[in-house]
């Protein structure tokens, strides 16, 4: 017995068909491209030249990560897809809410 394809693993994961899998592949593909094409700009406009590294790379991530879900759900929209990543984004916001009521404050 043979193993099922990719594509054939996201459409029974996903619950897409095959034009959803490649709307969502596209999506996240264009939101990535964004994302990387913006990093200069952004970085250049908020951080001063002589700023370290780790401090770009920790202000990078804190403004772009969020940037980078906004991307993700406007153009999951354009394709149609934006039930399955808005209920992505939901799981991903509870499982940070879980994470932060388990911890032990100080």
């Amino acid at each position: 017995m043979t193993r099922p394809g990719l594509v054939e693993r996201m459409k029974s994961r996903w619950g897409v068909g095959p034009v959803g899998v490649v709307a969502i592949l596209t999506a996240f593909s264009l939101a990535g491209i964004t994302t990387a094409g913006l990093k200069g700009p952004v970085t250049a406009w908020l951080l001063p030249a002589g700023t370290p590294g780790w401090l770009g790379w920790l202000i990078y991530l804190v403004i772009m990560l969020p940037i980078y879900q906004l991307l993700l759900l406007g153009y999951g929209a354009l394709l149609g897809q934006f039930d399955f990543f808005w209920s992505k984004l939901k799981a991903i916001g509870r499982l940070i809410a879980r994470r932060a009521e388990s911890e032990p404050s100080a």
